[in-house]
């Protein structure tokens, strides 16, 4: 086996597990691509260029979404929500092809609705979720949901604190997930989305996100209750916003107090990164709706 080969199939391997392969070399699919040869060999050139094709077959689907008509123009959730998921990933929030239905990407959703659509439309995070999965290239789905065990997904849950406890995670097709970790790949999707779908709000969208400006910065900076946040008016209108503060609250928290608990002293973290000290408030959220640190511990 070239080293070439060797190194892509330990990093088809890291990204996810479903790989099978002939050693024999006359036949070998990586992520739903055949690669065929009859002088049993297969260069690294060849992969690309198959992969490369495989890309313009995604990005040809991600063109002709299917979009519900309203009285406002055709629906923007869809592709909303792939910037979204994409930018989860440039970001190194998703690495294993898991998108859990939590803070940062309810956030990132509503951050990039509020910077591409200038409608009337509903920042609806649940249905783009849920439909997203009737998207389909050659007959199968590349994007599909995985409930958590003894729950049942459906397009009545409208509910982000509902779904986030039905659903244990979305997840692209394995095939597109290992494009879209590549950084060309992934600029390449969000150019293409942006000029499709949001040509006259892509500039606004594009400077804000260079500058860290958005709803997702404004609601840290609120948490973190950082000055400039007082000059901002910082309004809880819907449940997505309180499921947002509560998940920003549960997530900084900790890392404001070093991961150290309140009661014992220790401090508590892994290798990989995870905290295992909770966050609490001191006056009870239901009591005041105050998520910011000085009301945590």
């Amino acid at each position: 086996m070239s080293n070439h080969l060797t190194y892509y199939f330990g990093l088809c391997l890291s990204i996810q597990p479903e790989v099978s392969y002939y050693l024999g070399f006359k036949k070998i699919s990586l992520f739903g691509i055949n690669f065929q040869t009859p002088h049993h060999f297969i260069s690294l050139g060849n992969i690309l260029t198959l992969l490369n094709s495989s890309l313009q077959k995604y990005l040809k689907a991600f063109n002709r979404l299917k979009q519900g008509v309203t009285k406002y123009g055709p629906a923007p959730h869809k592709p909303v929500l792939l910037l979204s998921l994409i930018e989860l990933i440039e970001k190194g929030l998703v690495t294993n092809n898991q998108f859990e239905v939590n803070a940062d990407l309810v956030a990132t959703f509503k951050e990039n609705w509020l910077l591409l659509v200038p409608t009337m439309h509903q920042p609806d995070f649940t249905q783009p979720f849920y439909y997203l999965q009737s998207e389909k290239i050659e007959g199968q789905a590349y994007w599909k949901l995985q409930p958590n065990l003894g729950m049942q997904i459906n397009a009545h849950i409208k509910s982000v604190t509902r779904l986030s406890e039905t659903c244990a995670f979305g997840y692209f097709e394995p095939q597109l997930f290992l494009l879209l970790s590549d950084s060309n790949n992934r600029a390449s999707a969000t150019a293409m989305l942006l000029d499709t779908y949001f040509p006259h709000s892509k500039a606004r969208f594009i400077a804000a996100k260079k500058h860290g400006e958005g709803y997702l910065h404004d609601q840290e900076d609120f948490v973190l209750n950082e000055p400039e946040a007082k000059y901002r008016s910082i309004i809880i209108n819907t449940e997505e916003d309180i499921f947002v503060r509560n998940g920003l609250f549960k997530k900084l928290v900790p890392k404001i107090y070093n991961n150290q608990c309140s009661f014992t002293g220790m401090q508590w973290s892994s290798t990989f990164g995870h905290s295992f000290v909770d966050a609490c408030h001191i006056v009870p959220f239901s009591q005041t709706h105050n998520d910011k640190v000085t009301n945590g511990i």
